[in-house]
């Protein structure tokens, strides 16, 4: 069973139209109402709406007893404006779908369409329309929501869309598939004084100097194996936007990353060390906060199988060059208590805009493979 013509030009139709109206995480009320618009007609036999937020469950039961297979998108987009001229650019000031989520819902919407004309033999499918994946927020926010344990799934599957790759090609790999991070939003605290008496006042602008090439030097990044560490400045400010005042307040935000969860915890643990070494001989007072915290996502053994054996069944050619990636993905979180899960990314092409680039958009002639790949999945374990 195959998309007809009919519905890729509804889908694209429909994916365009997510891309007018993005929403950025833990705020996408509208995008959840639309799913729910184009689940209407499709009649799955049982809608979950406010999931850790404004998640979206539909389910389709089998004939039989069975497993149960989830498939997972994202609802949310990011706070890029983008700059492309075409007809289904954004339309709110500021926002953008830059990562392609808009395109994952679609994907998943096409799988709606082949189960409401034909139910799995067995079991039941679960798609699930997650809310908050780019702030590492909704998976956690999902599994933490007690209907999630009405719905919890033996087998749960992901699509990413990757830049970089060639168009309709896979990129798969058993184990660590994308990197955990958190972000450490760090307080410096001394004291303002008058721009001309500086003596009077703490700065913080010596120690931000000293510990921003001193926090790069904790995670240098390089290959990614069991010592990958890698850490990024992403913010800094220092004082006030005035020339009259010496500053007395400071933050530096650092994006951690490494191989698994548990180095996570132990750079995170390195850097608030130095940070605070740094603070009490500067005379400051430090403060830390931590944002965006991803779990690393491991891909099950047999759910990767599975996945290379849709892909190909599809005709999907795969592999796993460049893998895994230093970039973080909240689906991991799913794999957990018995779930086998698995990501697969998408490419495409070479020369397409990259992620979060403001001139990014999903390509909808991906859209029909990545229905194809999950479908032969979902046929494959329930029949």
């Amino acid at each position: 069973m195959t998309l007809t013509n009919a519905d890729v030009a509804e889908l694209t139709e429909w994916r365009q139209m997510l891309h007018r109206s993005p929403e950025v995480s833990g705020d996408e009320a509208q995008t959840a109402l639309r799913v729910l618009e184009g689940l209407r007609a499709l009649r799955p036999d049982r809608v979950i709406t406010g999931l850790g937020g404004h998640g979206v469950a539909a389910v389709w039961e089998g004939a039989a007893p069975g497993e149960t297979v989830m498939f997972r998108a994202e609802l949310d987009a990011l706070p890029i404006a983008e700059v492309a001229e075409f007809d289904h650019r954004s339309t709110i000031p500021g926002l953008g779908h830059m990562c392609g989520h808009d395109g994952h819902m679609t994907i998943l919407m096409g799988l709606a369409r082949l189960l409401s004309r034909k139910r799995p033999a067995r079991g039941r499918v679960v798609l699930m329309f997650q809310p908050a994946e780019e702030d590492g927020s909704g998976a956690a926010l999902v599994l933490a929501d007690p209907r999630y344990g009405q719905i919890k799934p033996d087998w749960a599957f992901a699509i990413h869309n990757m830049p970089g790759v060639a168009f309709g090609a896979g990129r798969i790999c058993d184990g660590v598939m994308m990197c955990p991070s958190l972000g450490l939003r760090i307080g410096l605290a001394g004291k303002t004084a008058h721009a001309s008496m500086p003596e009077f006042g703490v700065s913080p602008l010596p120690a931000v100097v000293r510990l921003i090439p001193a926090l790069l030097a904790l995670g240098p990044g390089g290959v990614i194996g069991p010592d990958f560490r890698m850490v990024t400045i992403t913010h800094v400010t220092v004082g006030e936007a005035a020339f009259g005042i010496a500053p007395g307040a400071a933050e530096i935000w650092a994006k951690l990353r490494t191989h698994d969860d548990a180095a996570i915890a132990g750079l995170h643990a390195a850097a608030v060390a130095l940070v605070q070494a740094e603070a009490d001989a500067a005379g400051l007072q430090a403060s830390f906060a931590v944002q965006d915290h991803f779990a690393a996502t491991l891909n099950d053994t047999d759910a990767v199988q599975r996945l290379r054996s849709a892909m190909d069944g599809a005709g999907v050619p795969h592999n796993d060059v460049g893998l895994p990636l230093r970039g973080s993905e909240d689906f991991g979180r799913f794999g957990v208590d018995g779930t086998r899960s698995a990501m697969l990314f998408l490419g495409v092409g070479e020369r397409h805009a990259s992620l979060h680039n403001p001139d990014y958009d999903f390509p909808d002639s991906l859209t029909p493979i990545g229905v194809k790949v999950f479908h032969r999945v979902m046929t494959d374990i329930l029949g």
